[in-house]
C-alpha cells in the first residue's frame, strides 16, 4: 500500500478535489476524429466507487473505430477512453484500495471513457499498481493485456498446441505471443518484415510476412499437413476464412472482430469451434462476475510485468489535448504501428 504521507495534500485529500475538470470529448462521432477540450464535472460516486485523479490513458485502436462509427450506447459530447491508471483521491471509508493508491483499470464502453482529470470506477474492478512498476507501462496493459489472456484461455492453450497469432507486432499479438509461450505453446506469428526481430524477441518461434503472396503455401511448408490447433484472429474478414483453411479438423479460433459470412461447406469440412473475445460485454451484460475477473487478469498482468516475465509494448506519450489525441487515434487506424500510444495527463506523483 503506498505511503500517502508523502502524497501531495491536493492528492489525498477528500475536500481539495475541484468540482470541474478538463476533459477530452467527441461531441459527434465523425470519419476525422475531431475531438474537442472541455469543461464538464467531475464525476460523483456512489457506495462501492473510488474517484480516481487520472494520470495515464493508453489509446487503443477500438477508441478510434467508434469515434468514427460512433457506439449505440453512447450520448454527446462522449468522454473517449477506455484504459487507465490513477491516484484514488475519494473513497468510502473501509473500502479497498483507498486514498493515495494507485491503481489500473479496464473502463466500461457503454459510459464515459477515461480521457479527463477525473475518473469514478467500481472498487472491484481495478488493480493496483506495484511501487516498482512504472504507471505508463502500466497503462498499456488492460485492453491488450486482458485480451490475449481472454484470447488464449478460450483457445484452451497448453503444452505443445500450435498456434496462430496474427499481428505478432501489435500490442494483443506482443502479449499473447509472451504468455503462449509460457504456457509451452509452438507459436507462429505473421508481421512485417521490419518487426520480425521484435516477435522473435518475445518468443515466436516462426514469423511470417504478412504481405507474402505465397503466405499460405509457405505456413503449410512449415506447419505441415496437419494444421493449427488455434488461432488468434485479430484481423477479421477474409483473414479469418483463410485461418479457418489453415487449421485442423475441429480446431480452434478467437476472433477479435466481427465474423464474415462462411461457406457452408467450409464448416463441415473444418467443423471449427469459433469463439468472439469481447471485454466490452463484462460491462454491457452488467455482469459483476466478468468484472471481477479483469480485475484478476490486471492483476496478472501487473505481477508478471514486475517479475520481469513480461515485455509491454514501447511507449510513445501524448500530450492531453484535442488535437494532438486525435492525431493519435488517426494513426493507430493507419497501420504498422506497433508500440503503445499513452496520453499523459499530470505530472508523475512522488510516492
Amino acid at each position: 500500500m503506498p505511503n500517502t504521507d508523502i502524497l501531495p495534500e491536493n492528492i489525498v485529500s477528500k475536500t481539495a478535489v475541484a468540482k470541474t475538470m478538463r476533459a477530452i470529448v467527441l461531441p459527434e462521432a465523425n470519419e476525422d476524429i475531431r475531438l474537442e477540450n472541455i469543461e464538464l464535472s467531475v464525476p460523483q460516486c456512489s457506495d462501492n466507487e473510488l474517484l480516481i485523479k487520472v494520470e495515464y490513458v493508453g489509446l487503443n485502436p477500438l477508441d478510434a473505430q467508434y469515434a468514427k462509427s460512433g457506439f449505440c450506447h453512447w450520448q454527446y459530447p462522449h468522454v473517449l477512453g477506455l484504459d487507465a491508471v490513477g491516484i484514488v483521491v475519494d473513497a468510502p471509508k473501509g473500502l479497498y484500495p483507498n486514498i493515495g493508491a494507485r491503481v489500473m483499470w479496464h473502463a466500461s464502453m457503454g459510459d464515459h471513457g477515461v480521457l479527463s482529470e477525473y475518473a469514478k470506477v467500481p472498487n472491484y474492478a481495478v488493480s493496483v499498481v506495484p511501487d516498482n512498476v512504472k504507471p505508463e507501462q502500466a497503462a498499456t496493459l488492460p485492453c491488450a493485456g486482458m485480451t490475449a489472456l481472454i484470447s488464449l484461455d478460450k483457445l484452451q492453450i497448453t503444452e505443445g498446441d500450435t498456434l496462430l497469432v496474427e499481428a505478432g507486432a501489435g500490442a494483443v499479438g506482443q502479449i499473447a505471443i509472451q504468455f503462449a509461450k509460457l504456457r509451452g505453446a509452438d507459436v507462429f506469428t505473421t508481421a512485417a518484415k521490419c518487426n520480425h526481430k521484435l516477435v522473435k524477441a518475445l518468443g515466436a518461434d516462426v514469423v511470417f510476412d504478412y504481405k507474402d503472396k505465397k503466405l499460405c503455401q509457405k505456413i503449410r511448408r512449415e506447419l505441415g499437413p496437419q494444421g493449427f490447433d488455434a488461432v488468434l484472429d485479430s484481423i477479421g474478414g477474409d483473414t479469418t476464412v483463410r485461418n479457418i483453411e489453415l487449421m485442423r479438423f475441429c480446431g480452434r479460433i478467437a476472433c477479435l472482430k466481427s465474423l464474415p459470412n462462411f461457406e457452408d461447406e467450409l464448416l463441415f469440412r473444418k467443423a471449427p469451434n469459433i469463439s468472439i473475445v469481447s471485454l466490452a460485454g463484462a460491462w454491457l451484460a452488467n455482469s459483476l462476475c466478468a468484472q471481477q475477473r479483469m480485475s484478476f487478469m490486471s492483476n496478472l498482468l501487473l505481477e508478471s510485468l514486475e517479475k520481469g516475465d513480461l515485455a509491454v509494448p514501447e511507449v510513445s506519450l501524448i500530450d492531453f489535448n484535442a488535437e494532438d489525441i486525435s492525431a493519435a487515434l488517426n494513426k493507430q487506424l493507419a497501420g504498422g504501428f506497433t508500440g503503445k500510444q499513452i496520453v499523459k495527463l499530470t505530472t508523475m506523483i512522488n510516492r
